[in-house]
């Protein structure tokens, strides 16, 4: 018999990302009512997602269905919709779609977007990466770039498109540059008649000193030794002046290209302007040590959305997936402590480690103050990162695909979907249709 959740305090949780769904998942089966709404309808593991952007994986080995992913919570209804309001004084989120939901206890975790520091027209010409739809349009633009330089006969306008350009010198950043240059150096190099993909040149750039600057120096000096090997040219102290869609200039140099990745900064959501709070630079609400908004007690604001400096710290905690996790399960558990009227603690922060790969048997990882790179510290980056993701499935299915990679050197989605500026003849134009609509169901 199904319970009756009519009188129980209602939780609304908006968005499905580390953070909400980890709050979803220790609020399931308790004595709670709890909705979900995200704007998609799947959960995605973004640390991978630079790996769908460079062909290594698809859209559906690193994203699940929400509703799957809580099919066996009864207490929790989960909506795809678009919140554009929050009523704090009625206590009302009021969605796109004109339905309204009333919360006694309502949990922001609405993630983080590009932020071109003011600059927002490089949005068109510069992607970034925090979305499937973003994963695709990269990998679109990387591997057209390639079959465009095997057409092109003029060889400065080749060289053009044979550049790859990364803005931000950050563990994405990072990532995706290796990631280009082994696609270049290692995947393709049999693929093409007319060009070397190993003459592809890609480059790094960052405002900053050094790349990933939240690493240990050692640490980082390996990096760079990595990305070294694999061709990528660094460039930092280099702030980035223009770009256009056929050049991009930082420090004082100019540079011809027609691909440029965004990797540089982000901006939290529109969450602190539904809620009238005040945010810091990047949008993000200030909370207190229950992770509470100032003035507004029922409201938390966990992951990306939030601001929150540890007693004793310097800073406000990093967005990153270990955090919004914690902070998730944090709210969840002090929501229940609320309900029954329960001793309420504070968050604290248990800080793991960080990692970034860069390309095959390279890795760092600085796990409490354990540093390790090269291939060990790719076998754990590995490791960790199958660990996290939702679901068996997608476990396995990683697993097998990066075991093939791993042997093989090949990446099985090559596929350029959507408008290229190619004209491909009938029967590739159909091949590319129907891969296009297995993918839409796969993902």
């Amino acid at each position: 018999m199904e319970q009756d959740l009519s009188n129980k305090p209602h939780v609304v949780i908006i968005g499905a990302g580390f953070g909400g769904l980890s709050t979803a998942k220790i609020l399931a089966n308790k004595g709670v009512r709890v909705s979900v709404i995200d704007k998609h309808n799947h959960h995605l593991f973004q640390p991978l997602l630079y790996q769908v952007a460079t062909a290594a994986l698809t859209a559906a080995e690193i994203a699940s269905p929400i509703r799957h992913i809580l099919r066996k919570a009864k207490n929790i209804a989960v909506y795809m919709n678009k919140i554009v309001e929050v009523d704090t004084n009625k206590k009302i989120v009021r969605s796109r779609s004109g339905r309204e939901f009333k919360y006694d206890y309502l949990v922001l975790a609405t993630g983080a977007r590009h932020s071109y520091f003011g600059k927002d027209e490089w949005e068109e010409v510069a992607p970034g990466l925090k979305s499937i739809e973003d994963a695709r349009e990269i990998r679109k633009r990387v591997l057209t770039a390639f079959e465009k330089a095997e057409m092109e006969d003029d060889l400065e306008k080749r060289a053009a498109l044979l550049n790859f350009v990364v803005v931000g010198a950050g563990p994405t950043g990072v990532e995706l540059a290796g990631a280009i240059a082994e696609l270049a150096n290692y995947t393709l190099t049999e693929d093409f008649e007319h060009i070397k993909p190993s003459d592809a040149r890609i480059i790094l750039v960052d405002a900053g000193p050094r790349i990933l600057p939240s690493f240990d120096e050692k640490l980082c000096a390996k990096a760079i030794d990595h990305l070294t090997t694999l061709g990528v040219d660094i460039h930092v102290n280099s702030m980035v002046k223009d770009i256009t869609e056929d050049h991009v200039t930082f420090g004082e140099q100019t540079v011809a290209t027609r691909t440029v990745i965004w990797a540089a900064g982000v901006q939290a959501s529109s969450a602190g302007k539904w809620i009238g709070a005040e945010t810091d630079r990047t949008g993000r609400v200030p909370v207190d040590a229950h992770l509470c908004v100032q003035d507004h007690p029922e409201i938390y604001a966990i992951g990306d959305t939030a601001s929150h400096t540890p007693e004793g710290a310097e800073r406000p905690l990093p967005g990153i997936a270990p955090v919004a996790k914690q902070m998730g399960e944090f709210v969840g558990k002090d929501i229940l402590k609320r309900i029954d009227e329960r001793k309420r603690s504070t968050f604290k922060y248990k800080d793991l480690g960080t990692m970034a790969t860069i390309g095959r048997n390279r890795a760092i990882a600085d796990l409490r103050g354990f540093k390790l790179s090269g291939f060990t510290g790719w076998i754990l980056w590995c490791i960790a990162h199958v660990y996290f993701l939702v679901g068996f499935r997608n476990r396995l299915v990683v697993c097998l695909q990066w075991f093939f990679s791993y042997m093989t050197y090949h990446r099985g989605v090559r596929l350029i979907i959507g408008e290229s500026g190619i004209v491909p003849d009938d029967k590739d134009a159909e091949d590319v249709k129907k891969e296009a609509k297995k993918d839409e169901k796969a993902a």
